[in-house]
């Protein structure tokens, strides 16, 4: 009669069961595509809201002053950088590049970077929406989501904020 060691044998079930087990399992599910930025879409002519806008505010609830630089350019590509100035403290900022559109009375910045990083297009914290309530040669006044208003003026080609 043949002799097989037990621990040989336990290494051999071992090995078809990982065998048998292997040629069950199913193929990993392909990696989902990433979504691509949308393309912007350029501005009208004519339209007045293409150009550097500066807002200085104060916010409740904020301790400071926000100076805000929207840059609408006429290809329909935005730059919106957001600085909070409080006193002799270092400033603290937000960059964040991406598309606007401008239709009737209402503009939307849709961000596809945030300080150099792509965004997620799915939430919603990166679609801003304001309504236009007056728009001048140097002054807009704008109207966010939550009914606070922003004016801003116009600033000239280059301009950036004072870090």
């Amino acid at each position: 009669m043949f002799f097989i060691p037990s621990r040989y044998c336990s290494l051999m079930t071992g090995l078809a069961a990982a065998m048998v087990l292997g040629a069950c399992a199913t193929p990993p599910a392909p990696q989902p595509q990433e979504k691509a930025p949308p393309a912007c879409q350029a501005a009208a002519t004519d339209d007045k809201l293409v150009g550097n806008w500066l807002s200085i505010r104060k916010q409740k609830g904020v301790a400071g002053e926000l100076r805000t630089l929207y840059t609408l350019n006429a290809d329909g590509t935005m730059a919106y950088t957001e600085l909070l100035k409080r006193g002799k403290n270092p400033s603290q900022g937000l960059a964040e590049t991406g598309c606007w559109q401008h239709t009737k009375q209402t503009l939307v910045l849709q961000t596809l970077t945030s300080n150099g990083m792509p965004v997620d297009l799915d939430d919603p914290i990166y679609t801003n929406r304001y309504a236009v309530t007056s728009i001048t040669t140097d002054n807009v006044a704008l109207r966010d989501a939550d009914g606070a208003r922003i004016t801003a003026r116009r600033m000239s080609p280059g301009y950036r904020l004072p870090f």
